[in-house]
């Protein structure tokens, strides 16, 4: 089996490009919706993000609102270590625990795991190949602002905590430039899943 990690900055389009390995045939997890699941009530991230950060994080039904978190531990690193030093525990825990199951399930498949921080977090050596989508600046802001219905400065204060773009390409096996129009990132993912498969064999 492939261990494939796929990141990128901040609204480059790691769900888009993980989406489209799918469709080719890829096993897809994304760690982000491990590290949403690492905050429910009852998990133990959430009693000790609650305990580090305050009552004010939760919201009226008594989960953590992401953002009002967001707005806390991205303004101060040490913040988003501690933060991290909760949840990171149970993603990687998770992470481990799938790619045992897809890797009994068919030992020539393409198990990818889509990741915000793979590489700030040494996580990336786990893997036998790393993607990373790319875009412009400009394009993250707008496309966070759009999506996220953050505010310019919030984007631009989480930009802030992740590594730059051009520092992740020097760890990378595969670059999808996501600035252009779909179709085009959907030719580079064609290309790459070729490239990918023909490492199973």
């Amino acid at each position: 089996m492939l261990r494939v990690g796929l990141t990128g900055g901040l609204a480059t389009g790691k769900t888009f490009v993980g989406r489209a390995l799918v469709e080719l045939g890829c096993r897809l997890l994304s760690a982000d919706e491990l590290g949403h699941q690492a905050l429910l009530p009852g998990a133990p991230a959430f009693l000790q993000a609650v305990e580090a950060f305050g009552g004010d994080i939760l919201d009226a039904n008594g989960r953590i609102d992401r953002r009002r978190l967001g707005a806390v531990v991205f303004s101060e690193p040490e913040k988003l270590e501690l933060l991290n030093s909760f949840v990171h525990p149970a993603v990687i825990a998770a992470e481990e625990h799938w790619m045992q199951t897809v890797q009994a399930e068919d030992p020539r498949s393409i198990a990818v795991v889509e990741a915000a921080i793979l590489i700030e977090t040494g996580s990336y050596r786990r893997f036998d190949k790393l993607i990373l989508t790319v875009c412009t600046d400009e394009q993250q802001i707008a496309r966070a602002i759009k999506r996220d219905g953050l505010t310019r400065q919030e984007v631009l204060d989480r930009l802030k905590r992740q590594m730059p773009l051009e520092e992740k390409r020097r760890y990378a096996d595969y670059v999808i430039d996501t600035s252009g129009e779909k179709d085009g990132t959907l030719a580079q993912v064609g290309r790459l899943y070729t490239d990918l498969r023909s490492l199973t064999v």
